[in-house]
């Protein structure tokens, strides 16, 4: 639900702005309104779980989430719907981190490939689900169904997390208040200004306040939060003691660049398949389908290797194959290809997807301390956030500079909706293959820094599952 819901607003958006008679600035609020909610509070919803119990902290989140999803449904206004989308993803907030911090406190540390294979692949199928089923809602029922289908959704996994998700030990942790603060606030400002940073022009925002000078504070507030982290004799919000964990460090900096990258190569892709091929948004998506299916098929045999083997090299070339697929994009986006070989790209990233989030997700975690599994999946999830934020933007302002220098300015501004005229095609063509050129760049990094991971440990003993103990009610 909450990475279908990340996509699929955004098919709905004309529909949307028409409805509630509204324009396009405040229409994009309601994404932008989400992302932040959900982005921000990542660091501190993680150290709920520990303290207050991952099941219950999920569980919580999960009713806000399907109460503030039938209140965006009910919306009458714009702003009611912007409000009720913060409350959205402040319910995403709350229970993303606990999801990975019950496979790391559940599984042990060489019988959780699986579990974290089946984890990650459930990202990549869901960005996709997210267009095809907006299309189809919106098509069928209306605009409001893309947020009322959640809550039948909702309910069932409330019922099945009651049922099956044990309720693990908590550890009493203390709440950093100042460091939940000096969070928050840094969080907000830098992730606000890369997010809204393009609509201002990466200028000024209010007065004396800009883009650049909001993004500059919340730097200096982040690491005034680590300085804290570091000094406080009490217990802190974000222990650094996880980052000595050469693993961790290196598959959190990683999940940066593969955050960044496939957020950004979506939007170049959906612009060339409907305004140089002419498909509408859920024909545009199912040509993302071999990707989804083949990533499917894949969780099982790669969790088997993951556990079996050592998953360093399998996320490295996890990584080198999204950025492979991306290039084959880039040669592919021409105006005259057919149709079918832009599948062929589609299917390599299926395999990418395989062998990425999961063993990413399982090594980094490796090693993690079982009181710390709630904390080190809020910095793991809020990294990857954070570059999906960067990548949202830098895609954005660098599609604009190439269709510019392709197409000049005048042409450019002109799109509208619709296939383009032929005439412009292929400069549209060439600036979306261009643009792709940046998260091909953002995953070869990533790729280059899972050459850092450290070799695990050999297995010792029988396979097993072990659950901590139950804490009494």
């Amino acid at each position: 639900m909450i990475l279908v819901d990340t996509t699929i607003v955004s098919v709905a958006n004309p529909t949307i702005m028409k409805s509630l008679n509204t324009d396009m600035t405040a229409t994009l609020w309601a994404t932008s309104a989400y992302l932040l909610a959900y982005a921000v509070p990542l660091l501190i919803t993680g150290r709920l779980g520990d303290r207050f119990g991952p099941r219950r902290v999920y569980l919580i989140g999960l009713t806000v989430f399907a109460l503030s999803s039938l209140a965006c449904g009910l919306s009458p206004t714009i702003e009611m719907l912007v409000v009720a989308r913060v409350f959205q993803g402040f319910g995403a907030a709350l229970m993303t981190p606990q999801t990975m911090a019950v496979i790391t406190r559940i599984f042990a540390p060489r019988e959780r490939g699986q579990a974290m294979a089946v984890w990650g692949i459930t990202a990549g199928v869901a960005t996709l689900v997210g267009p095809i089923l907006g299309g189809f809602l919106i098509d069928a029922v209306g605009w409001e169904w893309i947020f009322f289908i959640n809550v039948p959704v909702a309910i069932v996994g409330f019922v099945l997390a009651l049922k099956y998700v044990p309720r693990l030990e908590t550890h009493a942790h203390r709440l950093d208040w100042l460091g939940v603060v000096l969070s928050a606030v840094g969080m907000f400002l830098v992730v606000f200004g890369i997010q809204e940073g393009e609509n201002f022009n990466w200028g000024q925002i209010w007065g004396p306040i800009s883009v650049w000078l909001l993004i500059g504070v919340g730097l200096v507030v982040l690491g005034l939060f680590v300085w804290w982290q570091h000094v406080q004799r009490g217990e802190p919000l974000l222990p650094l003691r996880i980052f000595r964990d050469r693993n961790f460090s290196v598959g959190t900096s990683a999940i940066v660049t593969v955050g960044f990258a496939v957020t950004s190569m979506s939007m170049p892709l959906m612009f060339f398949f409907q305004l140089v091929r002419g498909l509408t948004p859920t024909q545009s998506a199912l040509m993302l389908v071999p990707m989804a299916v083949i990533s499917a098929g894949m969780a099982r045999p790669i969790g088997i290797l993951i556990d079996r083997g050592d998953p360093r090299r399998i996320a490295t070339v996890g990584l080198l194959l999204l950025a492979a697929g991306m290039l084959l994009y880039f040669v592919l986006l021409q105006p005259d290809t057919p149709i079918w070989l832009l599948l062929i790209p589609s299917a390599v990233l299926g395999v990418a997807n395989a062998c990425m989030w999961g063993p990413l997700s399982a090594i980094t975690t490796f090693n993690l301390p079982m009181d710390l599994a709630g904390a080190g999946s809020g910095v793991y999830n809020t990294s990857r956030q954070v570059g999906a934020v960067l990548g949202s933007a830098s895609i954005t302002a660098l599609m604009a500079s190439r269709l510019a220098a392709e197409l000049g300015d005048g042409d450019a501004a002109g799109m509208g909706g619709g296939q383009l005229p032929a005439a412009v095609q292929e400069g549209f063509a060439a600036a979306m293959g261009q643009s792709l050129l940046l998260p091909v760049a953002a995953i070869a990094v990533g790729a280059a820094l899972t050459l850092a991971f450290a070799p695990r440990p050999p297995r010792t003993g029988p396979v097993r599952v072990e659950v901590p103990p139950v804490k009494a009610a």
